[in-house]
């Protein structure tokens, strides 16, 4: 009964009620990445979607599976044997709020002083 309540009032864990039924009648299963992202699309009106293995945080897909989302690419990444290059990092998720986001130095959430001012900056200033 809790599943179906949060399947129907809300959106961010896994899908909707209404995205079940219109995955259920139209979507073709394309493919799943490592994150256990399930991608679906419909052929007819070339929509593509996600059901995301969690909460709904697009930042969890993977770099290939994003060109294919957004029609960058229509070829799809389980079919062509996708490598990605020597010089791409693997996809991260976006680590805003938690404690694995980035903090500089002199942030008021590091036990780190602001680094000390060289004077190697000038200002622009109008003529």
């Amino acid at each position: 009964m809790k599943t179906f309540l949060a399947q129907f009032f809300t959106w961010w864990n896994g899908q909707t009620l209404g995205t079940r039924f219109y995955t259920w009648r139209k979507g073709e299963r394309v493919g799943e990445d490592e994150f256990g992202n399930v991608y679906y699309r419909n052929a007819a009106s070339d929509r593509r979607w996600v059901i995301y293995n969690g909460v709904a945080e697009a930042s969890s897909i993977p770099p290939a599976w994003h060109g294919w989302m957004h029609h960058t690419t229509d070829i799809l990444p389980s079919d062509s044997g996708y490598t990605p290059r020597e010089w791409e990092l693997p996809g991260r998720p976006n680590m805003t709020g938690t404690a694995g986001a980035y903090r500089p130095d002199g942030s008021i959430l590091t036990p780190q002083s602001r680094p000390a001012v060289t004077g190697d900056y000038d200002a622009w200033s109008p003529q």
